[in-house]
Formats: structure tokens, C-alpha cells, sequence
């Protein structure tokens, strides 16, 4: 919606307006929408995504800046949610662990249990093996990639959008391991052959390889 910053200004207006979501479902059917609902949140917002029945965001990388209560620690999740190891405006987990301060990659391995290493991986376990119903992993993650390969710097006028991968990156011990944690955490089964009631918790997307999610910005 023009003239409107964030996902935020435009969750409010769209709150003065649910028709708008109504219309949608009435012409479209049950659309897989999500609700970018970071940043600071206001109740009508809140109220506007739980009335529409919208799983919102749970960023993992801002979830070790704070204390155990922290809302993006997968132990805080409530029930309708899409949990990403980093979004298309975030740094790779890689970058983004390598500059974040010493007081948060204490608290992360420390939370994980583990020693750093191959920490994209282990957020890449941490998000399948949360609660959330869908899981979004950007690839630069899945390929272990630093911040050379970052996708988006917000803000900054160019130099953007302009990551690509080339085949061979998908070696057959990267597709090894990520078919191991898909199917160790239940993640891989097709919405089809899923039980109703767990159809979206085990369906995954793969990050910037475009779905036809849509996000409610």
C-alpha cells in the first residue's frame, strides 16, 4: 500500500478495513497469507491477525538479544506462527553470527547446546524442530554462505537482489542433510498426504526460491 513505510502502518490501516481480507477469502478461497507482524505491534494489529486466522513471523535471529522470554525463542511460540532462520532483509545466519555481540552468541550456543560451528545448521534444526507451522530457510543458509552472499540490505539503494546459486552448490551432502532434518522433525510430508490438522505444520517452503506464499505487508 503506497504511502506507508511498514508493515505495520499498513496492518493498522488494514485493520480499519477486514472487508478487504473478507473480499479476498469470499473470491479466492483460504489463501496461505502471512502477516509480517515484526517490530512493535499494537493490539488492533494482533487483534486483526488472529480474526483473519494469519500465522505470523518468528524470526530466529532476533531471538537471542534478550533474556529466556524472549517472543522468538521457538519455547515462546504459540500455536500459529512461520518461523525463519532469517528473512530476505536479515544478513545469512552465517554474517549475522559472525557480527552479532559476544553476549548473544553465548546465549545461542548456549541455548543450543552447541559450540558454534556449522551454526547454520543449527538454527536450520532449531527452526523444523519448533512448533511453528511452517518452516522458511533462505538457501544462502542451507549452503552454510556469509554475508557476500546477503540478499537484501534495507536502505541501501543498490546493490541488492542480486545473489544467484549455481546448481553444483546443491551437492549431494548438502541435499543429504537437509533431507535428514526435514524428515527427522516431520517437516517433508506433502499437505496432501498430511493429516488436516497438520497439513501447514509440516509443509516447507524454501526460502527466496519463490512459493506462491503470500506475506501481508
Amino acid at each position: 500500500m503506497a504511502g506507508h513505510s511498514s508493515g505495520r502502518e499498513k496492518l493498522h490501516v488494514l485493520r480499519k478495513n477486514p472487508d478487504f481480507f473478507l473480499a479476498i477469502r469470499q473470491a479466492l478461497g483460504d489463501l496461505p497469507m502471512i502477516a509480517e507482524d515484526l517490530g512493535l505491534i499494537t493490539a488492533d494489529v494482533i487483534a486483526l491477525r488472529d480474526e483473519m486466522g494469519f500465522p505470523g513471523m518468528k524470526v530466529l535471529q532476533f531471538a537471542f538479544s534478550g533474556d529466556a522470554h524472549n517472543e522468538y525463542l521457538p519455547h515462546n511460540y504459540g500455536a500459529r506462527c512461520v518461523v525463519y532462520t532469517g528473512t530476505h532483509d536479515n544478513d545469512t545466519t552465517v554474517g549475522w553470527y559472525r557480527t552479532v555481540t559476544e553476549r548473544e552468541r553465548t546465549f545461542l550456543r548456549r541455548y543450543l547446546g552447541t559450540d558454534g560451528r556449522r551454526i547454520h545448521w543449527a538454527l536450520i534444526r532449531l527452526a523444523f524442530g519448533s512448533t511453528a507451522e511452517m518452516a522458511l530457510v533462505p538457501l544462502q543458509d542451507v549452503l552454510g554462505l556469509a554475508s557476500e552472499a546477503r540478499m537484501n540490505t534495507p536502505g541501501q539503494p543498490s546493490g541488492n537482489w542480486a545473489w544467484r546459486f549455481r546448481q553444483e552448490a546443491l551437492t549431494a551432502a548438502v541435499r543429504d542433510q537437509l533431507q535428514e532434518v526435514t524428515e527427522l522433525f516431520g517437516r517433508g510430508v506433502p499437505p496432501a498426504e498430511a493429516p488436516p490438522e497438520h497439513r501447514r505444520r509440516h509443509h516447507v517452503r524454501p526460502h527466496h526460491m519463490r512459493s506462491r506464499t503470500t506475506e501481508a505487508r
